[in-house]
C-alpha cells in the first residue's frame, strides 16, 4: 500500500517535471539553438548581422531606432534613409550592404545586390512568395491582392484584377472632374489673395480618395468616400501591426483597439456589400471597378471565372491601401519636389500650356505629349517609393547570386536604399534630376517603386495617369513654392507619407 503511494507521489512530481523540462527544451531549441545555427550558416558566407535575441529578436532595437528618428524632423534633403529607416541604414553600415537580423524568431535577410533582388522577384518557380501578412491587419486588407501569399487564390484575383484595370484610360475624365472640383474649392478658399498657403498632402489625399471613390464605385461615389474614411481609420488601429510580433490569438481579445477595429471592420463590410447590392441596378455603373471585378471573365483555358461576393469585398478593402493612399503620398512628395526645384517646375508648365491650350481637359493623347511630367514622376518615385521595402519568403532551400539561403528566411528588399545607389545613379543619387529618366534604364532593379514581375503593382498605370492629370492641371493654374512652415519629416508607415503634411505657398497664374 505504502509502496503504491509512494509511486503516484514520484508520478506526481516527475511526469509535471518532465513536461516542464520537454517544453523548456523545445524554448531553447527553437529560441536559441536554431536561430544560432542560422547565423553560423551565414556568417560561413560572410554576411554579418547583429545578435539575435531570444523571443524579441531585433524588433525592439527597430522600434527604439524608428521611434528616435520620428522624434525630429531633417533638413529639407533628399537623403532621407537615415529617418524612414533608421534600422536598415544603421546596420548596413555596421555589417555590410547585405547582412541578416531578427524580426522575432524569424530570419530576415537584407539585401541590397540588385541581381539578386531581380531574381527574387521574377521568381515563378515557387521558392519564393511574399510573406504572409500579419494576421492582425486581416481586418483591413481581409484576403486581397496585398494579403494573399501565392497559390491558386492569388492567380484568381490577380486576373480578375487585370482585367478590370485594363479601364484606366478610360477613367481619366473621372480624374479630370475630380480634380478640378479641387481647384475650384483652392479658388474659393484663396478669396481673391494673391498668394494663399495650402497643406497639399490633406489636399490631394482628398483628391485620390474622391477620384477612387469614383472609380471605384461609379455614380455611388459619396458613399464610398465614407468607406474609405472609415479604412483610413482602421490603417491608423492596423499599422503597428506590420511592425510588432505577432502573438497568437491577441486579435480575437476584446480589447478596446480591438473592439474599433471590429467595428469599422463590419461598417466597411456592409457597406460594400450595399453598394453590391445596387451596383447592378444601374447601367452607368457598369464600368467602374466594383462591377468589373463582380464580372464574370474567361481564363486562357475558355473557362468562366468569378469572385465570390465576400472576395469582391475584400478587394474592395484593398483598394484604399494600393490606391488611394499610395496615389496621395505620391502626389504630395512630387509637389514638395517641384516647390523645392522651380527650374523644373517651369519646364513642366511650359510642357503642360503647350499642350493643353484654351484650358483644354487632359485626354489620353494628352498625356503621351506630357514628356517633362513623366520625368518628374519617375524621379520622385525613385526618391519617395510610396512602398520603401518589399519583403518574400524562400520556401526551400535556394541560392540566390553567391548566397545560399535557407528555408523560412525573409527576404527584406529596401527600394529606397537601391534608388540611391551611386554606382547605379551616381554621385548625385540623393539629388532631385528628372533628366536622368531620359537615359535607357541601366539594371531591371535599379527603379522599382511599383514591385517587378508577375506580383507587380496591379494598379500602376491607373496612378500614374491620376499623377500625371492632377499635375498638369494643378501646375498650369499655379506656381508654387515651399511655405517657411513646411516641417520636412518623411515617415514610414505601411506607406512613406510626411510626417506633418506638406505646406506650399500658391500663386495664381492669369489665365
Amino acid at each position: 500500500m505504502k509502496s503504491s503511494t509512494l509511486q503516484r507521489q514520484v508520478m506526481h512530481f516527475f511526469i509535471p517535471l518532465g513536461f516542464a523540462v520537454f517544453i523548456l527544451a523545445k524554448l531553447i531549441h527553437s529560441h536559441i539553438w536554431v536561430p544560432r545555427k542560422i547565423q553560423l550558416h551565414f556568417r560561413k558566407q560572410g554576411i554579418e548581422g547583429p545578435e539575435h535575441r531570444p523571443i524579441v529578436g531585433n524588433s525592439l532595437d527597430i522600434r527604439d531606432l524608428s521611434a528616435r528618428a520620428l522624434s525630429k524632423p531633417m533638413l529639407l534633403s533628399h537623403d532621407i534613409l537615415s529617418r524612414v529607416v533608421p534600422f536598415y541604414h544603421t546596420t548596413s553600415a555596421l555589417y555590410g550592404k547585405n547582412f541578416l537580423f531578427w524580426f522575432g524568431n524569424k530570419p530576415r535577410l537584407a539585401v541590397y545586390d540588385k541581381d539578386i533582388i531581380k531574381d527574387a522577384l521574377l521568381n515563378t518557380n515557387g521558392a519564393i512568395e511574399r510573406t504572409k501578412v500579419n494576421p492582425s491587419a486581416k481586418v483591413l486588407l481581409g484576403d486581397g491582392l496585398i494579403a494573399l501569399a501565392g497559390g491558386e487564390k492569388w492567380a484568381l484575383h490577380r486576373r480578375m484584377a487585370n482585367q478590370a484595370f485594363k479601364s484606366n484610360w478610360g477613367w481619366i475624365p473621372e480624374i479630370v472632374a475630380s480634380t478640378d472640383q479641387m481647384l475650384e474649392k483652392w479658388e474659393t478658399e484663396r478669396g481673391g489673395k494673391e498668394e494663399f498657403e495650402l497643406e497639399v498632402s490633406k489636399e490631394v489625399h482628398l483628391l485620390t480618395a474622391d477620384i477612387l471613390s469614383r472609380t471605384a464605385f461609379g455614380s455611388s461615389f459619396e458613399e464610398g468616400k465614407q468607406i474609405f474614411e472609415n479604412q483610413e481609420k482602421l490603417m491608423a488601429l492596423t499599422s503597428l501591426a506590420f511592425r510588432s510580433i505577432y502573438i497568437p490569438g491577441f486579435r480575437f481579445l476584446p480589447t478596446r483597439k480591438n473592439l474599433e477595429r471590429w467595428r469599422l471592420e463590419k461598417k466597411v463590410h456592409e457597406s460594400i456589400r450595399r453598394l453590391m447590392e445596387m451596383n447592378g441596378k444601374r447601367e452607368e455603373n457598369s464600368r467602374n471597378l466594383l462591377s468589373l471585378m463582380m464580372s464574370t471573365y474567361k481564363n486562357q483555358d475558355g473557362k468562366e471565372e468569378r469572385l465570390r461576393p465576400d472576395e469582391v469585398i475584400d478587394e474592395c478593402k484593398t483598394f484604399y491601401v494600393a490606391g488611394k493612399e499610395t496615389s496621395g503620398n505620391f502626389m504630395s512628395w512630387a509637389l514638395l519636389c517641384l516647390a523645392m526645384h522651380p527650374e523644373w517646375q517651369i519646364k513642366a508648365r511650359e510642357e503642360v500650356t503647350r499642350v493643353l491650350k484654351n484650358n483644354k481637359a487632359p485626354t489620353a493623347e494628352d498625356l503621351n505629349e506630357l514628356k517633362t511630367i513623366m520625368l518628374i514622376t519617375n524621379e520622385t518615385l525613385r526618391l519617395y517609393p510610396p512602398i520603401v521595402m518589399l519583403t518574400r519568403e524562400t520556401t526551400r532551400d535556394i541560392r540566390l547570386g553567391k548566397i545560399d539561403v535557407l528555408a523560412g528566411t525573409e527576404l527584406f528588399l529596401s527600394q529606397i536604399a537601391v534608388h540611391r545607389d551611386p554606382e547605379i545613379w551616381g554621385s548625385d543619387a540623393n539629388d532631385f534630376n528628372p533628366s536622368r529618366f531620359n537615359e535607357p534604364k541601366k539594371h531591371l532593379a535599379s527603379s522599382f517603386p511599383f514591385g517587378l514581375g508577375p506580383r507587380f503593382c496591379v494598379g500602376q498605370s491607373l496612378a500614374l495617369v491620376e499623377a500625371k492629370v492632377g499635375l498638369a492641371m494643378i501646375i498650369k493654374n499655379y506656381s508654387f513654392e515651399v511655405s517657411p512652415t513646411y516641417v520636412h519629416a518623411p515617415m514610414h508607415l505601411m506607406t512613406l507619407r510626411p510626417q506633418y503634411g506638406v505646406q506650399l505657398r500658391f500663386r495664381k497664374i492669369p489665365s
